[in-house]
């Protein structure tokens, strides 16, 4: 650490927490008892977000937040990211290559931005929630929180923690496509200071799509002790691993994606693995000088293995081929990719309340360090029984795979990388309650960031050292007490290493960070105590995008990229006792602000952005032993790449469409619990998402999903 901010902030933090512990020790307090059970949230709306850091209402966040609770997940039969993000505004999913999440939080698409209890896990995976108590999203910048990325917006998910009561549940869930998932929760006091829970999963499923198959299971065992009535220190480990097969769907011709049979495979299943194992431990330490005074430590050691290798689609032949009529041809190509990755992170966060005079401020200074070493190789596929250093075959469009054998091996330009990142950070929050009707709220984040990167193929070294100071600025008014309107400012950075660690170049090393710069203006209103309603408009920034010079293509320059506008509508609760709901509204209008490329020009329409987005979920319990749900999933017409002004022709849409889901709850008694979840009851044909104009995923036809839950 090289930076005298950071080796002072590590000096001071500590010394801080002294002298305020002192001075709330300096008179006599009554301190209740601590309660480390986790915070379970009932119903489709919860109070605060952990990825907040304090424990302020969401109501009196500045920021648009959505946080989809267990119940939700329960009810909607969630079972990953791509799921619980379709009842999230401004936020939908790309394809990820068959092989990870790949979320586009306010047109920015992201495969790095993931967090687990506020710290970074960042590789690209497919991951579950069967751990998860509640999944949050922060959309905008979140540098002044967070650091480097988050570029449109961060997920966090909250994991489960040991409760003091018994948790004890196994569920057995079958479905269509030869879905058998199981999971099981259990936890209990072992002492009057200890507590355990472990949670399990295991699936081994197939697919709507031909010969497309998923195994994966995980293990997550935590214990919490208490050290007194100030004190707990909670561990645990997580064993998580994952095997699928990745299909990275059907290619287009004429602008639309290609109208095949639903589970129509093109390339090669056997020859497209997917391979993820995730080994995780964690320590948080918690102490509570007083009420107003809170110490968090948290430290996580992460280890990633990676592989993945495909035999997928390319381009449609768009002139006559050997006799062959245009788009009766489609072109198969293959490579593999394999990424090794540690991290290191230890956080530190003090929460503390001062009153001077009329004002009170409640404040928050951290201090974050971590360290990330990653391997990265790439082989390219050549299908050498055709001829020697063949990378690409044609099939028949009709008839999409092939059995031929492929070799791997290094290209030219494949990767061979060996990089490690150093973070080193400190930040400071206040929210200074100005009267009973306003809220300042003020913060940065200061960062150096070191990334050292080395091209193993080619034996060349490089490094980028860059300081990043991302503030924040808001004000919030509240007419009454149960409504709060903001404004915002925030700004992150995208480093040139980029949100996977593996871009630095010769070109591009020495160039300044990408810029996004957010301006936010909502209202939140809880309707009910169990009912919250959000509305948010917003505009989206990103500058200092590295392009070739039109006048000297051996150089680079930076010129602002794109812009995102837009509108999103939140709401989540309880409209009556028996009726619950989570709904989602957005209308985004996103393009590029400067010529980029010959192909990337100023007023472009961005990927994988619809410009409206709309999902409603209902559940209404008949009974109290029977409930229905009913959701409804719209999405606009989207673009598989950024558009193509130049060449019109060669852009590709995905249509619109509206989906319908169902559900029925059958609760008997306190200890049987089942569900029905039916998806696409129409059995509506359309395409989810898409990675490029030749990936492309057809919708799931109607599928469903029964679930028995056993609790004793």
């Amino acid at each position: 650490m090289s930076s005298p901010l950071i080796r002072a902030s590590l000096v001071s933090l500590p010394l801080a927490v002294v002298s305020v512990s002192q001075a709330a020790d300096s008179k006599p307090t009554v301190l209740p008892k601590v309660q480390v059970e986790a915070t379970v949230e009932e119903g489709y709306r919860t109070e605060t977000a952990q990825s907040a850091k304090t424990d302020t209402p969401l109501r009196d966040v500045p920021q648009s937040i959505s946080v989809i609770t267990r119940q939700t997940l329960d009810d909607l039969n969630t079972q990953n990211i791509g799921e619980a993000m379709q009842y999230v505004p401004g936020v939908s999913m790309a394809q990820g290559e068959g092989n990870r999440e790949t979320p586009v939080i306010r047109g920015n698409s992201t495969t790095g931005d993931f967090f687990l209890d506020g710290m970074r896990d960042d590789v690209q995976y497919y991951r579950d929630l069967y751990n998860v108590q509640q999944v949050e999203v922060l959309k905008g910048p979140n540098g002044a929180l967070f650091g480097r990325g988050g570029v449109g917006g961060l997920i966090n998910r909250v994991s489960k923690q040991p409760v003091f009561d018994p948790v004890r549940s196994v569920s057995l869930q079958l479905g269509s496509f030869e879905n058998r998932r199981i999971t099981a929760d259990f936890g209990q006091a072992l002492t009057d200071s200890i507590a355990f829970r472990i949670n399990g999963v295991y699936e081994d499923s197939e697919s709507y799509r031909d010969d497309v198959t998923l195994e994966r299971y995980g293990i997550n065992p935590t214990v919490t002790f208490r050290a007194g009535d100030r004190t707990t220190v909670t561990a645990g480990v997580e064993y998580f691993h994952d095997e699928r097969t990745a299909d990275r769907g059907v290619s287009s011709f004429l602008g639309r994606p290609l109208e095949t049979r639903r589970g129509e495979f093109f390339g090669d299943p056997d020859q497209s693995p997917v391979e993820a194992t995730v080994r995780m431990a964690n320590l948080l330490v918690e102490h509570r000088f007083s009420d107003d005074v809170v110490l968090r430590n948290r430290t996580r050691y992460s280890d990633y293995d990676k592989f993945y290798q495909n035999v997928f689609a390319g381009a449609v032949n768009t002139t006559p081929v050997g006799g062959n009529p245009a788009g009766t041809l489609v072109s198969l190509v293959a490579y593999n990719n394999a990424t090794q990755r540690e991290n290191f992170f230890n956080q530190t966060d003090l929460n503390f309340t001062l009153t001077t005079g009329a004002v009170t401020h409640k404040l928050l200074a951290g201090i974050e360090l971590g360290r990330q070493d990653t391997e990265n190789f790439r082989n390219t596929g050549y299908f050498d029984t055709v001829a020697p250093g063949t990378t690409s075959i044609q099939v028949p469009v009709g008839d999409p795979r092939t059995t031929l054998p492929v070799s791997f091996r290094q290209s030219a330009t494949d990767a061979d990388n060996d990089g490690t990142a150093k973070i080193a950070a400190v930040y400071l929050h206040d929210e200074i309650a100005l009267s009973p009707q306003f809220l300042l709220v003020a913060g940065f984040r200061y960062d150096s960031f070191e990334v050292d990167f080395t091209n193993r193929r080619t034996g060349t070294d490089f490094s980028s050292d860059d300081d990043l100071f991302s503030p924040r600025l808001a004000l919030v008014y509240k007419p009454i007490e149960n409504v709060s309107a903001y404004a915002s400012y925030s700004l992150t950075y995208q480093p040139r290493a980029g949100d996977q660690l593996s871009s630095l170049s010769a070109t591009n090393s020495s160039l300044d960070p990408e810029e996004f710069v957010n301006y936010e203006v909502g209202v939140k209103w809880d309707a009910k105590p169990d009912l919250a309603v959000t509305v948010a408009l917003f505009e989206l920034e990103r500058r200092k995008v590295a392009v070739t010079d039109p006048d000297d293509a051996t150089r680079l320059i930076l010129v602002d990229g794109q812009r995102n506008r837009g509108i999103e509508l939140g709401v989540a609760g309880q409209v009556t006792d028996r009726w619950s709901v989570i709904a989602a509204g957005a209308y985004q209008d996103g393009e590029i602000t400067s010529n980029q490329s010959a192909t990337v020009q100023k007023g472009a329409q961005l990927a994988h952005l619809p410009k409206t987005t709309f999902s409603l979920w209902n559940r209404y319990d008949v009974s109290s032993t029977w409930g229905v749900g009913l959701g409804v999933v719209y999405k606009d017409e989207v673009f598989a790449a950024i558009e193509n002004l130049t060449t019109p022709a060669s852009n590709v849409k995905l249509p619109g469409y509206t989906r319908v889901d169902g559900a029925v709850f059958y609760t008997p008694n306190a200890r049987w619990r089942a569900q029905l979840n039916v998806e696409n009851l129409f059995d509506k044909h359309y395409f989810q998402y898409a990675h490029s104009n030749n990936n492309i995923t057809p919708g799931s036809p109607l599928a469903a999903r029964l679930t028995v839950t056993a609790s004793f």
